[in-house]
């Protein structure tokens, strides 16, 4: 299927059929990818005012449609890997994964052993920090939802305690990126990672993240308490 998602050993994450109205959400994912690609266009462009200004108008007046339906009575999968619960859960919207989330670069993740995981993205102008390269705080983002998805495998998922960045050279734009996570040990509560990332086969950085066990019903609850703006 068009935009079916799998990370880089093939293993799907996510099953796009099996949220309600697939039909739908194709169609916002197909949505999100246009506009990624116009905020790809806008950054760089060159455009004459007329032009511009057309664009706005028209984004304006679909900003305005899209703001008189009705919203979302609940909302849809998780916003991150390390607090679902579940790897495989859905993750649409999340802001660094999510095919549905015009923010996403998107980050594709898939498990690659019992406690490790690999991901592949590539990052575009929108994300430019350096002249050419990936803008630091993005890619300290990227580790700390890589992270996020590795330390849930060890069954006990938390949420992140400590992340520490190393940047050994800059990351480039406009290249696919690889990054390998593993979980390195728990102590009680503690849960040690270690990822790095790579253009090719030259590092770019390496993280440690420290993630501390939530209790389970306290996930529940977060996500019982969680609604879309404006929901009734």
């Amino acid at each position: 299927m068009k935009n079916e998602r799998s990370g880089p050993d093939g293993e799907a994450y996510f099953d796009a059929m099996t949220v309600p109205n697939p039909s739908v959400w194709q169609q916002k994912r197909r949505l999100a990818d246009a506009m990624r690609r116009v905020i790809a266009h806008m950054v760089l462009s060159d455009a004459p005012e007329a032009e511009l200004s057309a664009a706005a108008d028209a984004l304006e007046r679909f900003a305005d449609r899209l703001a008189s339906h009705p919203k979302l009575t609940r909302v849809m999968g998780h916003p991150e890997a390390a607090t679902a619960g579940n790897v495989a859960a859905f993750f649409d919207q999340s802001p660094l994964i999510g095919l549905a989330n015009p923010l996403a670069p998107p980050i594709s993740i898939a498990r690659s052993g019992p406690l490790s995981a690999a991901a592949t993205a590539t990052f575009g102008h929108a994300y430019e920090g350096p002249p050419g390269h990936v803008h630091g705080g993005f890619v300290a983002a990227a580790f700390d939802e890589v992270l996020g998805f590795v330390q849930s495998l060890g069954g006990n998922p938390g949420m992140t305690g400590r992340l520490t960045t190393h940047y050994r050279i800059p990351t480039p734009l406009h290249v696919e990126l690889r990054f390998e996570a593993e979980l390195v040990r728990e102590e009680g509560r503690k849960i040690f990672t270690e990822a790095r990332v790579y253009a090719g086969e030259e590092l770019t950085a390496e993280a440690e993240g420290l993630f501390i066990s939530i209790p389970r019903d306290r996930l529940v609850g977060l996500a019982n308490r969680r609604r879309p703006p404006g929901a009734g």
